[in-house]
């Protein structure tokens, strides 16, 4: 009777499992005030051309992945072969993307990538999650006004350093409690 028990429990953790991450579609959607361009933005990236984005203007873009997200922020390139397996996106600011027209821009373009990519790996460098979400927050505040910052959803800020969307949401909700403690 207990060997028929933990196979009925062992089978009902298997079946509701899922490896799917469609739910980041509806996080994109659902947490940004739906935009139409995000996914004309999507379909840019997926087409297989090379683009990157604006470096004469604040502005970003969060691609999700199968199980994780990256940032590309401004000189950096996105699309081509890079970022087929691109799932969603996620504007931020007003993003401009250009068209690559040539080789060295190509290049010089990867290479800043490499750069975002390298920043927030030093970010998930940092043992305590609570740290690398506070860390992120920091990064991108330098970048980004606040209320943008805000704005983002605490899913996106997990994917980019690997804390559970938990960790980052009370880091955040605790981090202004602080900061509304001290402005009064």
């Amino acid at each position: 009777m207990d060997s028929d028990q933990s196979n009925r429990y062992r089978a009902t953790m298997i079946s509701t499992y899922s490896h799917d991450t469609s739910f980041l579609e509806c996080l994109v959607r659902s947490s940004v005030t739906e935009r139409s361009h995000d996914s004309s933005f999507l379909l840019q990236i997926r087409s297989g051309k090379a683009f990157v984005v604006n470096s004469r203007k604040r502005n970003g873009l969060i691609l999700f992945k199968g199980y994780h997200a990256e940032f590309a922020g401004p000189g950096a390139a996105v699309g081509g072969d890079y970022d087929r397996d691109c799932r969603a996106v996620l504007p931020i600011g007003n993003l401009s993307l250009l068209e690559i027209e040539s080789h060295e821009e190509r290049k010089k373009a990867y290479l800043i990538r490499r750069q975002w990519i390298r920043l927030i790996g030093q970010i998930t460098q940092n043992s305590s999650s609570s740290q690398r979400v506070q860390k992120i927050i920091d990064q991108f505040e330098q970048y980004f006004p606040p209320e943008v910052v805000a704005d983002l959803p605490d899913e996106a800020f997990a994917l980019l350093i690997g804390v559970l969307p938990q960790t980052a949401c009370f880091v955040r909700r605790s981090d202004s409690d602080v900061n509304g403690k001290f402005n009064r």
